[in-house]
């Protein structure tokens, strides 16, 4: 890996950790029933994912900039397992199965809507 990769990665890293820690920080809302801040920002890098893989970049650099470096950082999955940890040690198994499900289902749905979205247009 070059210098210039680095960079790129250094690059797209900061911009997904700042909106990552924007977005932690700054909704915590309840919709009829709570979503975890993590699980927002899953379902967003998901949707974002659907977009790039639907825009079949060629450029390396683009892919890099965007799926290593802001992806990679924007996306919560240690968050998510600690979640899971935290629901396992207090013994709370069905809380613990659903927001695996929730988070596993609506990432996925997401996914496929940023795909859909940019296939269909």
């Amino acid at each position: 890996m070059d210098f210039s990769s680095i960079s790129i990665i250094l690059l797209g890293s900061t911009f997904g950790l700042i909106l990552r820690i924007f977005i932690q920080n700054n909704f915590k809302k309840s919709i009829g029933f709570d979503i975890q801040n993590t699980s927002i920002v899953n379902f967003l890098s998901s949707f974002f994912l659907g977009i790039l893989v639907a825009l079949n970049f060629i450029n390396n650099e683009i892919l890099v900039l965007f799926y290593s470096g802001f992806l990679g950082c924007f996306s919560t999955f240690s968050s998510f397992i600690y979640q899971l940890f935290i629901l396992f040690q207090k013994r709370k198994f069905l809380r613990l199965f659903f927001h695996y499900i929730e988070v596993i289902i609506f990432s996925f749905l997401f996914f496929y809507l940023g795909y859909f979205l940019i296939q269909f247009f």
